[in-house]
């Protein structure tokens, strides 16, 4: 079925917000996203077409925002991570739909500031950004209520990804 330029602008939203919840590490506005019965899945490349399972699939939104809000070690003052995603493609028919996205996970570290300031001449941004995750989405959705829900959101990571218990 043919997208309007509306409808694939709800769609590609909810991975706009999905990838700024998990940045700011807000696991329940990235649960907010997700329907009742839907399924998370992590995977890791194994070879040019093959993954693995990280994790058993997660189910529901709980799940998803406790990774979130969890997700690895603690993060030091002054580092974050921002995602960029590109080359959405997206379907839809009536009221599910699937989005196909490609993303980038960089990890940014604010310099830290000098006890006296910054000296004289200094300018521009002070710090290092550098890429740490790479990979696709592949997420489908329903419109719930009028509003568009993850119901299987799959991560294929390019590298290997190793998780700690707990």
């Amino acid at each position: 079925m043919d997208v309007t330029a509306e409808e694939g602008r709800q769609v590609i939203e909810v991975l706009a917000r999905y990838v700024r919840g998990s940045d700011r590490r807000d696991g329940n506005a990235v649960a907010a996203l997700y329907t009742k019965d839907a399924v998370t899945e992590l995977y890791s490349r194994t070879g040019p077409q093959t993954y693995e399972p990280i994790l058993p699939p997660l189910e529901g939104p709980g799940p998803i925002e406790a990774l979130v809000s969890q997700a690895g070690v603690p993060m030091p003052a002054g580092v974050f991570t921002h995602h960029v995603t590109a080359d959405h493609t997206v379907t839809v028919d009536v009221d599910t739909a699937h989005l196909s996205a490609q993303f980038v996970l960089y990890e940014t570290r604010a310099g830290r500031r000098p006890e006296h300031g910054w000296r004289p001449g200094t300018s521009g941004t002070q710090g290092t950004v550098r890429p740490i995750e790479s990979g696709y989405y592949e997420t489908d959705l329903r419109r719930v209520d009028g509003r568009w829900r993850i119901t299987r959101h799959r991560v294929y990571n390019d590298m290997p990804v190793v998780i700690p218990p707990g």
